[in-house]
């Protein structure tokens, strides 16, 4: 089936990116001209993916005005306001739940990056594997990654500096990779979650994971800029005309 929905994160306070979120949503973040939401936003559509939810609390209306006021850069966005409380990735994605139809996949991404990862290998690979969720994710390993076995299947999530680790299967190796933030789900799967609230995305993976098949998708060598640092937009600027 083929991709036609998506929700882009863009809620967070963006610590990272201050002084900019002092005053401003980090999806707002300009790189030469465009905003980090409007080019996922059209990076989404090159996929055909023109329905999109986008969940809003750090300055939320800012970001409500520019979509109103660029008429969605032509996809049709729907946005869940958690101005009231944010209910961080995973309590985000479960609240809108009811949004996603019930007969395609449809993708799961952060709006403070920018990729050149191709969503049509990646959602081959996806129905291939008859994966629940792919993951995409690189062999540039960070402080904190996801452990895959040796068939890429999900197995728990490692906090290198901390120690901290959860497991949802006790399989040998665990083969740590870094997350790259986008991800494709098949319809459904979020009713194997029984949290609410507010709650991350990891703890939603491992909780998928303990009753599905969740399966990393490697795409080490593509263009990946994670824009979490002020100096990162410079980098997004070299790659991303």
């Amino acid at each position: 089936m083929p991709l036609k929905q998506a929700i882009i994160f863009a809620a967070g306070p963006g610590p990272r990116l201050k002084p900019w979120t002092d005053q401003h949503p980090k999806a707002l973040a300009l790189v030469n001209g465009k905003s980090l939401l409007q080019r996922n936003i059209e990076y989404l559509q090159q996929y055909g993916i023109r329905e999109v939810i986008v969940n809003v609390h750090h300055f939320a209306d800012q970001i409500i005005d520019e979509v109103s006021r660029h008429e969605g850069w032509g996809s049709k966005i729907t946005i869940a306001d958690e101005s009231a409380g944010l209910l961080r990735t995973g309590g985000g994605l479960k609240k809108v739940s009811g949004f996603f139809n019930d007969t395609d996949p449809f993708v799961v991404m952060n709006v403070d990056m920018l990729t050149g990862l191709n969503l049509d290998k990646m959602l081959a690979f996806h129905q291939a594997g008859g994966a629940q969720v792919s993951m995409a994710v690189t062999k540039k390993l960070t402080s904190r990654n996801f452990l895959f076995n040796d068939q890429g299947r999900l197995c728990g999530w490692i906090n290198t500096q901390t120690g901290e680790q959860k497991l949802s299967r006790a399989d040998h190796p665990l083969i740590p990779k870094a997350y790259s933030c986008v991800n494709i789900f098949q319809p459904g799967t979020l009713n194997l979650v029984s949290k609410e609230g507010v709650f991350s995305i990891i703890e939603l993976y491992i909780e998928i994971a303990k009753h599905a098949l969740v399966l990393g998708y490697d795409h080490t060598g593509d263009v990946h800029v994670d824009i979490g640092k002020p100096e990162a937009i410079t980098q997004a600027e070299a790659l991303f005309a």
